[in-house]
């Protein structure tokens, strides 16, 4: 894909959602730690269900050591995988306090070093709470990167990079936004609606179902500002 054409793409993302975020709650860094990690294979809208009454309770490394795993299990008991969730989550807590102070660390490396976080929650938090410019690929981003001919790669990592390479610095501190909203509510693993996609015509995804002229479309439009 030429550089012009992903500077048109990101021109248009940018316009039908001028300031996005995530839609994790979070009021903290470490909320925001705690929010990515027991989101994985989990809906945004179950995590948020189950943090909001957890962090009222703790929302410290130390207060969810002192609810320990048996406590914490009782308000994430929800969503999948609560137990080895649960599991990482105080060790990770432990280590937070015995290793940074009880500050989340503001580097990868560091990051990485936690309990149940992966290269993927470490870049979320790098860019969501530090504002540095990373890309997250979890399975939307993945699959409209691979689907549009943004970057192409038969892993995240490769995809990860082949995004930072291709994505105009200008557009990367919110490209991770704007991807997994837009994987998350247009471009859709099953009937992806190519009708209300704004860049429908510049995607090189052959089975794409429609072509239209994104300047007379306002049916993408719906989760504007999210």
């Amino acid at each position: 894909m030429s550089p012009s054409t992903v500077e048109t793409i990101f021109t248009r993302l940018e316009a039908q959602r001028p300031n996005p975020a995530t839609e994790l709650k979070y009021n903290s860094p470490f909320e925001l730690l705690l929010a990515v990690i027991l989101s994985a294979q989990a809906t945004d809208v179950s995590v948020n269900k189950a943090t909001k009454p957890l962090f009222a309770k703790a929302n410290t490394p130390e207060a969810m050591l002192a609810l320990g795993e048996a406590g914490l299990k009782g308000y994430i008991n929800s969503i999948g995988l609560y137990n080895s969730k649960a599991r990482h989550i105080i060790a990770t807590c432990q280590q937070l306090v015995e290793n940074h102070d009880g500050k989340v660390p503001d580097s990868r490396e560091a990051l990485q070093k936690l309990p149940g976080v992966g290269r993927k929650t470490a870049n979320v938090v790098l860019n969501v709470a530090f504002g540095q410019p990373t890309m997250a690929v979890d399975t939307h981003i993945f699959r409209v990167a691979n689907r549009t001919g943004l970057a192409s790669g038969k892993t995240p990592e490769k995809v990860e990079k082949g995004l930072l390479r291709a994505i105009p610095p200008k557009y990367i501190r919110d490209a991770h936004h704007w991807l997994i909203l837009h994987g998350r509510y247009v471009c859709t693993a099953r009937r992806p609606r190519c009708h209300a996609c704004r860049i429908a015509d510049l995607c090189e995804w052959p089975q794409k179902t429609v072509m239209f002229s994104p300047a007379t479309s306002t049916a993408g439009d719906k989760h504007k500002g999210e």
